[in-house]
């Protein structure tokens, strides 16, 4: 299945068969069933051998760690341990920028500084390509721990800058994120949501066509087409009294939900093919880059509503 996440684009979490190319190949995965199993025939015969096995029988079951392979639990741990250095982080950006002497406001104590935001910004995508397309060849942990710091700044000094000019959407847009994150996972948890090659192909062709207007939007806005009080350019059209920034932010973060639908299979992907325990850095970095976009997404939501109100 085509992902939209480049993060997931390994065989580790799409071909089944791609676990025979991993150190300790299809063997590693096995897990020591077969001598457990010659033991049971022997139990009779052997009495050393049957307390072995049973002694086998009740010790708690191999983690990742045990396995070397890859694991809910695991991935789980790496993908917090990489919100919390998000979280360091951003709040370093928050101050930074509050700290700043560029005023965005008539009040002079309402000052701040777009070094942590820009930053932020070009270091995470410049290191995201790297992760991303060295990936196949080496996982580099040191590499996704500083895209989350550099992802922090920026995370934080963006929020400062729309905190100043509308205060309290901060939180408002942390709510709702945390909220649409744990709808999907419970529903994927549950089963009663999946990704299909169908829905799939229909969420590459709207990212497609989303990316392009963005871009498009940017360029208007850089080159000054667009009139200096659509502070988002054209998210700040209108269509029958309706900001155009609310009809597509809505579509956009059912676009991230099921991004994360196809992050949740993709991992789940990668545990049935038996990847190797580093995989799951991979699939801790694919989640966090879909929530810093649907973060981004409903804070530019929320402040498109309350800037026409």
């Amino acid at each position: 299945m085509a992902l939209n996440n480049p993060a997931f684009n390994n065989p580790a979490f799409q071909d089944p068969k791609a676990v025979n190319t991993y150190p300790g190949g299809a063997q590693a995965a096995n897990l020591g069933f077969g001598t457990q199993t010659a033991s049971a025939q022997h139990a009779t015969v052997d009495a050393a051998a049957s307390a072995q096995l049973e002694g086998a029988f009740a010790a708690p079951s191999a983690g990742a760690i045990d396995t070397g392979r890859m694991s809910y639990e695991d991935t789980i741990w790496k993908t917090v341990g990489l919100f919390a250095i998000l979280v360091v982080t951003a709040a370093v950006g928050w101050f930074w920028t509050l700290g700043g002497n560029l005023a965005i406001t008539g009040d002079p104590n309402q000052q701040i500084s777009i070094v942590p935001w820009m930053l932020g910004a070009l270091g995470g995508f410049v290191l995201s390509m790297v992760i991303i397309f060295t990936s196949r060849k080496k996982i580099r942990p040191a590499l996704i721990w500083a895209y989350a710091a550099l992802e922090g700044l920026f995370i934080g000094g963006i929020s400062a800058f729309f905190e100043v000019q509308w205060p309290g959407i901060v939180m408002q847009a942390t709510l709702a994120t945390l909220a649409v994150v744990g709808v999907t996972l419970a529903l994927f948890a549950s089963g009663k949501i999946r990704a299909s090659k169908k829905a799939t192909k229909i969420f590459m062709i709207a990212l497609i066509g989303y990316a392009v207007f963005s871009l498009l939007n940017l360029i208007l806005m850089w080159t000054g087409v667009l009139p200096a009080d659509q502070a988002f350019g054209l998210y700040s059209a209108t269509i029958a009294g309706i900001p155009l920034g609310l009809i597509i932010g809505v579509l956009v973060v059912i676009m991230a939900a099921y991004s994360l639908v196809l992050d949740f299979d993709s991992i789940q992907q990668g545990v049935r093919n038996g990847a190797p325990r580093q995989y799951g850095w991979l699939g801790a970095f694919g989640i966090m880059v879909t929530v810093v976009w649907l973060y981004i997404e409903i804070l530019r939501i929320i402040a498109i509503v309350r800037g026409s109100n």
